[in-house]
C-alpha cells in the first residue's frame, strides 16, 4: 500500500504529548478497578472519576453516568459543519491479578522495563482510553471530526448492563464510525485491525458419588469417587489429537498469514516438550475452530486432602466458539456432551454459565480505507487483518445498535502484552504509533 506522509506536526504533537499520555495510563492503573464481584465496588468509582478528569483535560465534554451501580463515563465534541462523526470506545475496569506471586512487580504500580510498562490494565485496556484522550489532545480538543465517548465499566464481568447503556444513552452515542479500542496488534511495531472474534459459552459441572466422604483404604476399589469420575468426563472433551470433541459445533478456515509454531510457542511461554494440539493451520485453531478450557476445579486442594473417597467435584468448562455459530445451540451441544459422558451412572448437575457471540467484520468502506492508511503511516508498515481467538461480546451488542457504522477493533497491545495474565504490559512505542494512528485517522476520514 503506497500512503503519503501524515503531516510532520501531527507526528510531533503526539511525541510531545506521550509524557502526559504515559502519566494518564500510569494514572488509571495504580486504581485496582476490578469489576468481578467479591472486589471492592469503590474502586471502579475511582478510576470512572480520573477517566473522566483525563479526557476532560483533553478537551472533552464530559459526564459520568451510572445503571445498576456501575459507572460510565460519556464525552463528545461537536462535528465541523459536515464532518462525520466517530464513537471511541475503551473500558476503565481491569480483571483480577490472579496469583500476586506470579508477578514480577506489583500489579497497581505501573514500572517501565525493557521499552515496555507493567502493570494491569495497561494494555486492556486502560490504554485505550488514553489512545483517545491523546488523539484529541493532538489537536487540542478542535478534532477534525465529530467525537463521541464511552468508557464503560464492567466489560471484563461481560458487560452485562452494556444493552441498558447503548438503549438510554444510543442517541447521544451516534456516529458513523466506531473504534473499539479493546483489541490489539499482530505484532509489536506490526499494527493489526481485528475483524474476526470467537464467541463463547460457559458452564459448571458437578458430579457426585456420595452422601459423604468414606475412607479410601475400607472402600476404595468398588466405590468411585468424585474427582476421578469429573476427571474421566472432562477427559472426553477433546480426542486424542486434541480436537474438540463436542459434535456440532461449525468450523473455519482462516488466513494463515506469517505465524510460525516457533513463533506462537515463543509468544506463550511453551514449554518445550509440549505439542500443539488439534488439527489444521494454527489461526485456524485460533480463529476459526472451537476451542475448550478447564477454568477451574473445586475439589480438596493438596494441602488438605485425606485418605478419603471425596463425595462430589466441581469444575468450569469454557468453550470457544468461531463465527457463524450460535451461541444457543453451542451451549446445547456442550451440555449435552458433559452430560452422556459421566461414567459409572454418577449424578450430575450443569448449570450454564453465559454466552458471548462471535462475530465476523467486512472491513470495507470509508472508514476502513481511512484507517488503513492512518495505521501504515503511523507505524511505517500496512496493518494485517487478523482474526482474534478472544471474545469481545459487545461488538454484536454495537454492530445491532448502530447497523451503519463501521467497527473498528484497535489497540496497542501485542502477543507478550499478557492481557489477563501476570506481568500485563504494553509497548510504550506502540502505545505512541497507536495514538498517532487514531489522530491521522480522524484527518482522513474528515477529508483533509
Amino acid at each position: 500500500m503506497k500512503t503519503e506522509a501524515p503531516s510532520v506536526t501531527l507526528r510531533e504533537r503526539v511525541r510531545a504529548l506521550m509524557p502526559r499520555i504515559r502519566g494518564d495510563l500510569e494514572t488509571l492503573v495504580r486504581i485496582p478497578s476490578i469489576s468481578h464481584p467479591g472486589h471492592d465496588p469503590s474502586q471502579l468509582g475511582r478510576s470512572a472519576a480520573a477517566t473522566e478528569k483525563i479526557l476532560r483535560d483533553a478537551g472533552v465534554k464530559t459526564q459520568i453516568v451510572e445503571i445498576e451501580g456501575v459507572p460510565a463515563v460519556l464525552g463528545r465534541i461537536e462535528a465541523p459543519a459536515g464532518a462525520p462523526t466517530v464513537l471511541l470506545y475503551a473500558h476503565h475496569d481491569v480483571q483480577p491479578t490472579g496469583a500476586r506471586e506470579l508477578w514480577h512487580s506489583e500489579p497497581f504500580e505501573p514500572i517501565e522495563k525493557n521499552g515496555r510498562l507493567y502493570g494491569r490494565g495497561t494494555s486492556d485496556d486502560k490504554c485505550g482510553v488514553v489512545i483517545h484522550a491523546g488523539a484529541i489532545r493532538a489537536f487540542d480538543g478542535q478534532t477534525p471530526v465529530g467525537v463521541r465517548l464511552f468508557v464503560e465499566g464492567e466489560e471484563e464481568w461481560g458487560s452485562p448492563n452494556l444493552g441498558k447503556f447503548l438503549e438510554r444513552y444510543g442517541d447521544e452515542l451516534r456516529a458513523d464510525a466506531v473504534i473499539l479500542a479493546d483489541s490489539g496488534n499482530w505484532r509489536a511495531g506490526q499494527p493489526g485491525l481485528t475483524t474476526s472474534l470467537r464467541g463463547i459459552v460457559a458452564a459448571d459441572i458437578e458430579v457426585r458419588t456420595l452422601d459423604h466422604a468414606v475412607h479410601s483404604g475400607e472402600f476404595g476399589g468398588p466405590v468411585p469417587d468424585a474427582l476421578t469420575v469429573l476427571a474421566k468426563t472432562l477427559a472426553t472433551l477433546h480426542d486424542d489429537r486434541g480436537e474438540v470433541a463436542v459434535a456440532g459445533i461449525a468450523r473455519g478456515k482462516a488466513d494463515p498469514l506469517d505465524l510460525t509454531e516457533a513463533e506462537l510457542r515463543k509468544q506463550v511461554g511453551m514449554r518445550p516438550g509440549t505439542k500443539l494440539i488439534g488439527d489444521g493451520g494454527i489461526t485456524d485453531r485460533m480463529w476459526m475452530k472451537p476451542a475448550i478450557s478447564i477454568l477451574g476445579i473445586d475439589a480438596p486442594r493438596l494441602t488438605e486432602s485425606t485418605n478419603q473417597l471425596v463425595p462430589s467435584a466441581k469444575a468450569r468448562v469454557s468453550m470457544r466458539i468461531p463465527p457463524g455459530q450460535d451461541p444457543d445451540a453451542a451451549m446445547r451441544a456442550l451440555t449435552e456432551h458433559l452430560r452422556s459422558h459421566v461414567p459409572w451412572g454418577a449424578e450430575v448437575t450443569i448449570t450454564p454459565r453465559g454466552a458471548g457471540k462471535p462475530y465476523r467484520l467486512a472491513a470495507e468502506g470509508k472508514a476502513y480505507d481511512a484507517m488503513r492508511r492512518a495505521m501504515a503511516d503511523a507505524f511505517g508498515r500496512d496493518p494485517v487483518l487478523m482474526g482474534a481467538g478472544g471474545t469481545i461480546p459487545f461488538v454484536s451488542d454495537f454492530a445491532n445498535a448502530f447497523p451503519k457504522a463501521a467497527l473498528l477493533l484497535t489497540g496497542a497491545g501485542d502477543p507478550f502484552s499478557n492481557a489477563h495474565s501476570e506481568d500485563e504490559s504494553v509497548d510504550l512505542a506502540d502505545l505512541e504509533r497507536s495514538t498517532l494512528a487514531e489522530a491521522i485517522f480522524f484527518e482522513y476520514l474528515a477529508g483533509r
